[in-house]
């Protein structure tokens, strides 16, 4: 039986809830570390990151390192006298890092193992228009998510389910994922699978500019499934031109109508309570969009306000 001590790594939303769950399971963490404190905003506070607002709450040791090689970090880290080392959404280790503790050092990535190595794998599944997905924990290796499988669990995606909807149910999912882990591993049971590379892997892009920009001459289910994909964050994006003038705009919500179009791809085809965009075989109905400057709204929030010309287009 391997008694823990525990070092956690991690930084956004989606890593607070695994470390809450190790907490409240009474496991032994000698510290928690996690990203830089950077200014955000308009006004450009210092801004902490989710887990390190959760770890100072509970009293836990924060360690915030802007070079993971640097001499007195490494010192630092090797005094904690951790055996093992949990990583969920974090940036890539070391070797003088990840090989540090006894027990190894273990991720919880959000997809199923080898797809969607990466850094959006939630995004990219939906954006793909995957019907299942999971959670993995592996052993961390040298290279990004290819080391040693311990386990996966996996899970549906509804059709109409948007990346922040998945995010939630994974991170309840990868929180038993985690804990069933962590079991395995006190009692020296966790065997191993290794990961096996093919054809057909696919990969979970960084998010950018370009990627979340919408085409429209893709498929009504492709557009759809993009628009869903980055909802919430970061969100769609698409250039609205009308009598000279254009707009910067997010879409969050769309609903795809499979009929033969009448206008070109793009064409912006408006009442007084819907705005739908043409597109190769239909009409993409725009629910919930966000005009540079204005809040995000319903689209017959918009149209109180707005109406567009026949000659409007979504580029």
């Amino acid at each position: 039986m391997n008694k823990l001590r525990i070092v956690f790594m991690g930084t956004p939303e989606f890593a607070v809830g695994i470390l809450d769950t190790i907490y409240n399971n009474n496991y032994d963490i000698a510290a928690v570390i996690t990203a830089p404190d950077r200014p955000a905003g308009r006004g450009q506070k210092v801004k902490y990151s989710a887990v390190k607002e959760y770890a100072l709450e509970k009293g836990l040791q924060v360690l915030q390192p802007t070079n993971l090689k640097d001499e007195s970090f490494l010192t630092e880290l090797k005094a904690l006298n951790a055996n093992l080392q949990v990583v969920v959404a974090f940036r890539m280790l070391p070797e003088s890092v990840w090989k540090m503790p006894e027990l190894g050092t273990f991720n919880l990535h959000a997809s199923l193992l080898p797809q969607y190595r990466g850094a959006a794998p939630i995004n990219w599944a939906v954006i793909n228009g995957e019907s299942t997905t999971g959670v993995t924990t592996f052993f961390i290796d040298d290279k990004i998510d290819t080391g040693a499988m311990i386990l996966k669990e996996e899970v549906s995606i509804g059709e109409n389910e948007t990346a922040g909807e998945l995010h939630d149910r994974l991170m309840e999912l990868g929180k038993g994922a985690v804990i069933k882990t962590l079991t395995l591993i006190e009692e020296g049971k966790a065997d191993t699978t290794i990961q096996q590379d093919t054809d057909d892997i696919k990969t979970a892009y960084k998010l950018n500019k370009d990627n979340c920009k919408i085409d429209w001459s893709k498929t009504g289910a492709q557009i759809h499934n993009l628009v869903r994909g980055l909802s919430p964050y970061p969100a769609a994006w698409t250039y609205f031109t009308d009598n000279g003038q254009e707009w910067n705009v997010k879409v969050y919500e769309t609903a795809f109508e499979s009929v033969t179009p009448n206008e070109e791809e793009g064409a912006i085809v408006s009442t007084k309570k819907d705005i739908k965009i043409a597109v190769k075989d239909g009409y993409l109905n725009i629910k919930s969009l966000q005009f540079p400057g204005k809040k995000k709204m319903a689209a017959h929030e918009l149209l109180n306000g707005m109406q567009f010309s026949d000659t409007a287009k979504a580029l």
